[in-house]
């Protein structure tokens, strides 16, 4: 049940990947001090416990904007993190949620402005019972008030007994960021089908009406089609079940695949990899929603390079991943960002910016967000 969400543009050419490799260098420097951002991209903030800043304490506060991925509004893209590394004292390995650090014009990110959202604090019940998953799935403005909101996965407790519970949730972005409790996705008997678990959200404007929509799985190879825009408590304006696919996607480098001015779907019989090369159907965007057959989609295979980074059995397995391909900083280019890390409890993320590839604009640990 657990995807990942994808930022945007998820793919990868082969100038950027030479981009990245270029910058390796500068990841392998900075990782030994993962435990806090390069003193060179140190962000200045007021200091909280031990001299550190509480999460969310310089979240700027924004009026509302059209940027994607903007969730407090001032008109900057902001980054969302899941998996993050987890503190040496944790024996459990309990997932410490979701992070999200806000952006910061020139500088593309600030990891002073940051937010922690987890279960206990963030998620709505189910009856009686707090999930004990919480994982970003996707972003869109789904109440049309300028502010992105936050479609999140859960695990609420199921019987087993006929269709299972909705286990996605919505955050929605305020002048103060992604705040509060969540709200469970409602999705209306006429728009499931079968008992399979509602999964896989995709955002777009399927049917041109100038709203964000969202495509939601359903059972026996149906999908749930959720007009917008979304009420607060989580309800769309109209729905549907449509012809589609167990497997959702947004297509990219762009939504509307052929300029029509409908946002279109992609659907595979099997999980896709993401960055990994593969083959899927299209599915058009129509007044009626994404209902037109658009022949075979082609994922391209992204060329995101490991960092030249030691294994041993100290660190544990070593790893590069693209997080985004987006503009961060402003100057209308997709900036790269991606994370390197070793094992569950040293990580690094680095944002690259378009204009100068070879060195990034900031660099920091997930490890912020334990503190």
């Amino acid at each position: 049940m657990r995807r990942r969400i994808t930022q945007p543009t998820a793919t990868v050419t082969a100038r950027t990947a030479a981009a990245l490799a270029a910058g390796c260098a500068t990841l392998l420097v900075v990782l030994t001090a993962c435990g806090s951002p390069s003193a060179a991209h140190a962000p200045s903030a007021p200091s909280g416990k031990n001299g550190d800043t509480p999460p969310g304490a310089s979240v700027p506060r924004g009026e509302g904007s059209r940027t994607p991925d903007d969730f407090n509004g001032d008109g900057l893209r902001d980054l969302v993190i899941d998996d993050l590394v987890k503190a040496p004292e944790d024996s459990h390995g309990d997932d410490a949620g979701i992070g999200v650090v806000y952006g910061s014009g020139a500088r593309g990110l600030d990891p002073a402005a940051r937010q922690l959202l987890s279960a206990h604090a963030n998620a709505a019940k189910s009856g009686d019972t707090l999930p004990a998953a919480f994982d970003a799935e996707t972003a869109c403005d789904l109440d049309r008030d300028g502010f992105t909101d936050l479609i999140v996965s859960t695990d609420p407790p199921y019987n087993g007994i006929g269709a299972p519970p909705v286990p996605l949730q919505i955050l929605f972005g305020s002048p103060a960021g992604l705040t509060g409790r969540a709200v469970t996705l409602r999705i209306p008997r006429k728009a499931r089908f079968g008992n399979d678990w509602p999964q896989q959200p995709v955002c777009g404007d399927f049917d041109g009406d100038g709203r964000t929509d969202l495509a939601v799985t359903a059972g026996g190879g149906r999908v749930s089609f959720l007009r917008g825009p979304f009420t607060r408590a989580g309800a769309p304006r109209a729905a549907e079940s449509l012809p589609g696919g167990p497997y959702l996607y947004a297509p990219g480098p762009k939504a509307d695949t052929n300029g029509d001015g409908y946002d279109d779907l992609v659907h595979a019989t099997r999980p896709h990899t993401p960055g990994a090369a593969a083959k899927a159907t299209l599915l058009l965007g129509t007044p009626q929603g994404p209902t037109r057959p658009g022949g075979t989609y082609r994922f391209e295979a992204a060329e995101v390079p490991e960092a030249p980074l030691r294994t041993t059995g100290a660190t544990g397995a070593t790893g590069t991943t693209l997080l985004a391909r987006a503009d961060f900083d402003g100057d209308k280019k997709a900036d790269t960002a991606v994370r390197t890390h070793r094992g569950e409890r040293q990580d690094l993320i680095a944002l690259f910016p378009a204009r100068t590839p070879g060195r990034p604009l900031i660099t920091f640990s997930t490890a912020l967000f334990l503190r």
